[in-house]
């Protein structure tokens, strides 16, 4: 389910910047372009975006710093992201490299209700 009207694509840009963030300490364009396959133009585009938004910071070819409120729909995707991955390979068995390309699909899809059922579900298996 989209955070706060945040767009599919938004969501995953924020992502993208804050485990490089958590990863390089900063995010550039560059890093963005490279972890995501796309071209540099393409990352700009979509930082204008997260910009207009209030979810990003940054400075002309400085580098791409999350708001208080683009960390905050950055962790709770991340947080979907995690449980579901989880659930599909502890519980399901699938391949990790498949669980992460289909709990990066679902993770957009899914309201907030049915991820507090997943992650009950998952507290209860891991007991």
């Amino acid at each position: 389910m989209k955070s706060n009207n945040v767009t599919v694509s938004s969501e995953d840009y924020l992502e993208i910047i804050l485990l490089l963030a958590e990863k390089n300490g900063v995010v550039r364009s560059t890093d963005i372009a490279s972890f995501r396959g796309v071209s540099r133009a393409c990352v700009n585009k979509a930082l204008g975006v997260l910009k207009d938004n209030g979810l990003v910071q940054q400075q002309k070819y400085g580098t791409v710093v999350l708001t208080k409120k683009g960390s905050e729909v950055a962790g709770s995707v991340k947080q979907r992201h995690k449980i579901l991955k989880s659930f599909l390979t502890e519980v399901l068995g699938v391949n990790p490299e498949t669980a992460e390309n289909e709990a990066c699909e679902m993770e957009h899809a899914m309201s907030s209700e049915t991820l507090g059922k997943f992650e009950q579900f998952m507290k209860l298996q891991l007991k």
